[in-house]
């Protein structure tokens, strides 16, 4: 019968065949209770995986394999293609270069039983069911999702939504990356950073990098740029002492917690090298080599009365790259007006440097400066004096000296003027012996090695020791051999001027500067020119050239003292001596809390004047600079 009630023209045809149709009814019935049995018998499975944890209701079976294209092309050659697809669309896409999120999309895959890729069967699988499950389905099921979606999507899904790779049978076996290339040619260092071997201490002017660094960055990235070194380094030139203490939120100091506030004491505080207050830590921030620039220069100025114009060649000559951290100076036969000397030293150094401590013994004068912003690493300072004459009210010939800790180094200077004459060498060694025994130094400074130390030698007694001045050694020969020799000599070889020298003798036979070194000599003798020229003395007294000014060493630890210039300074005419100036590298030690330190003395006022002067001086360079392009000069023809 017909769906409008008519009955069928074959159903009137042929009546047999109404046992067909029986038959026929028979067999559909059959059929489906055959496939109603077979799905029963599948859920039954189904949950029996499901009680042993191989399926959860809430999660979408493995999609099926894809199909192969007509050409009978492998399953394995199929994803090959694919993958190498993805891999160049990502490479020449500019905007996906680089993306590890987008690399991780395209190249999710998994090999299973039979192997199957997440994207490509959840995409054939769409197609199959395209005409059977909603469209709302198909989307709310993370399998289906299409190459364009994102993983942060799937993740903002509900989990109930949401698909574990983890809990499939077949997990990703290989994850494959988009290999990251630079998309264009990189910036160029717009800074030059300097070597690591030279140190912030050393460094002239260099600070004025920070300051000009800092005014273009805006006050509210300051913050996060102290945080992070890394990116606090690409701001900065290469001051060592910068690069290692940034570690405060808001500068370059090291922080301190309030429960090292509460408990510390420096005063009382820890005797070990590690934790003290001028410890490893500390040295290591501020010089990472431990090796510190000393400057010494002695003059004997013959007391003179006028100082010169300029004494830049005496303490920044221009054959040097950088200013050195300490800057010690001894003079015999000083000025009369020892105030003004000290005055023309701080204004020749500049605001870079402070006065640390300045002793004298009648015309003996020592003066110590430091840069600024190491004065803090300093102990207390200790001077002693030590005449050699025999009436002790004569202060003209004999010794003073200054001894300081800096850090966990004890330093000593001295500098002396001994007994003049061409033959009086015996007096000269004497005057040495003198004064080692009846220098009292230290006093109050704690001995950093009490085992190496004697009471008869006070160069013992401290780490590093530097003795300075006019020792008068003379060159045993006559004038007019000296000058014969002086005039043969070529390349700075003054071996064959030395080998008459009093005082190299004496230190080999050890009876004088015992344990001290010098540096080689390549100049020549500084002793005796005429007062304004480079001519040896011609008055009725000719005195033989000599090496009068002289500047030895000596260490406790072999190797810890290097000189690395030892000159004279010929553009200074005005004394009938040369001044001698010599540039040491000193290793340094940490120090311990039992060290007195000295809170950042220095002489202020001496500072202030100093300063003051030097602003006066560029202020008048100036105006005479103004006035020579301002003024015109008329001929008359």
């Amino acid at each position: 019968m017909t769906e409008n009630g008519e009955d069928s023209p074959l159903h009137h045809q042929n009546p047999a065949n109404g046992d067909s149709a029986v038959n026929s009814r028979t067999l559909k019935t059959s059929l489906v209770d055959a496939k109603s049995s077979k799905e029963h018998k599948d859920a039954l499975k189904l949950n029996a995986r499901n009680a042993e944890g191989e399926f959860s209701p809430y999660q979408p079976r493995p999609p099926p394999q894809p199909r192969l294209s007509s050409k009978n092309v492998s399953v394995e050659e199929t994803l090959r293609t694919r993958r190498l697809k993805n891999s160049q669309e990502s490479l020449s896409d500019p905007v996906e270069t680089g993306s590890s999120t987008d690399s991780l999309k395209e190249d999710l895959t998994a090999s299973a039983q039979g192997g199957f890729v997440f994207r490509e069967a959840a995409t054939t699988r769409n197609d199959q069911e395209s005409n059977v499950r909603p469209l709302s389905a198909a989307a709310s099921s993370p399998v289906s999702q299409d190459r364009g979606s994102s993983l942060s999507d799937h993740g903002g899904r509900p989990r109930s939504q949401q698909s574990d790779p983890t809990d499939l049978r077949a997990r990703p076996s290989k994850v494959l990356l988009s290999p990251v290339q630079p998309t264009g040619k990189l910036p160029a260092l717009e800074k030059s950073f300097a070597s690591a071997t030279l140190k912030a201490a050393n460094r002239i002017d260099g600070d004025c990098l920070d300051y000009t660094v800092s005014a273009k960055v805006k006050p509210s990235d300051r913050l996060h740029r102290n945080l992070s070194d890394s990116r606090l380094l690409e701001n900065m030139g290469s001051d060592s002492a910068s690069v290692h203490s940034m570690r405060s939120n808001y500068s370059v100091l090291s922080p301190i917690r309030p429960q090292d506030v509460r408990n510390r004491s420096f005063l009382e505080g820890s005797v070990l090298g590690s934790g003290a207050l001028l410890g490893a830590e500390e040295l290591d921030r501020h010089f990472p080599e431990r090796k510190v620039g000393i400057y010494i220069a002695t003059w004997n100025m013959q007391g003179e009365k006028g100082l010169p114009t300029n004494l830049d060649d005496l303490l920044l000559p221009t054959d040097s790259e950088f200013a050195q951290d300490f800057y010690i100076i001894g003079v015999q036969e000083g000025c009369p007006d020892r105030r003004e000397w000290e005055v023309r030293l701080q204004e020749t150094l500049g605001p870079y440097y402070v006065m640390l401590y300045a002793a004298a013994h009648g015309v003996l004068y020592l003066t110590v400066f430091v840069r600024r912003d190491l004065i803090w690493f300093c102990s207390e300072v200790e001077h002693a004096t030590v005449t050699t004459r025999i009436i002790s009210q004569i202060k003209t010939k004999g010794a003073v000296g200054i001894a300081f800790t800096f850090f966990g180094t004890s330093f000593l200077f001295i500098t002396s003027h001994f007994t003049s004459g061409d033959s009086k060498v015996y007096e000269r060694v004497l005057d040495y012996n003198k004064i080692i025994e009846a220098l009292a130094l230290p006093k109050g400074l704690p001995d950093t090695n009490p085992y190496r130390s004697t009471s008869s030698d006070v160069t013992t007694r401290f780490d590093q020791v530097f003795w300075f001045g006019d020792f008068n050694f003379r060159l045993s020969k006559p004038r007019a051999e000296v000058e014969a020799i002086i005039k043969r000599t070529a390349g700075g070889d003054m071996g064959p001027l030395l080998e008459h020298d009093q005082l190299s003798k004496e230190m080999k036979e050890g009876s004088i500067f015992k344990g001290f070194q010098e540096a080689p000599i390549h100049f020549l003798p500084t002793y005796k020119f005429n007062v304004g020229c480079d001519v040896y003395d011609t008055t009725s007294k000719q005195r033989t050239p000599s090496y009068t000014d002289r500047i030895v060493f000596r260490s406790r630890q072999a190797d810890d003292i290097k000189a690395f210039k030892y000159t004279c300074c010929s553009s200074i005419k005005t004394s009938d001596h040369r001044p001698v100036i010599s540039v040491f590298q000193v290793k340094l030690r940490p120090g311990r809390d039992n060290i007195p330190l000295g809170a950042g003395q220095f002489d202020r006022g001496l500072y202030l004047e100093g300063i003051r002067r030097r602003i006066t001086r560029e202020l008048k360079r100036r105006e005479a600079m103004k006035g020579e392009s301002t003024s015109t000069i008329c001929t008359i023809s």
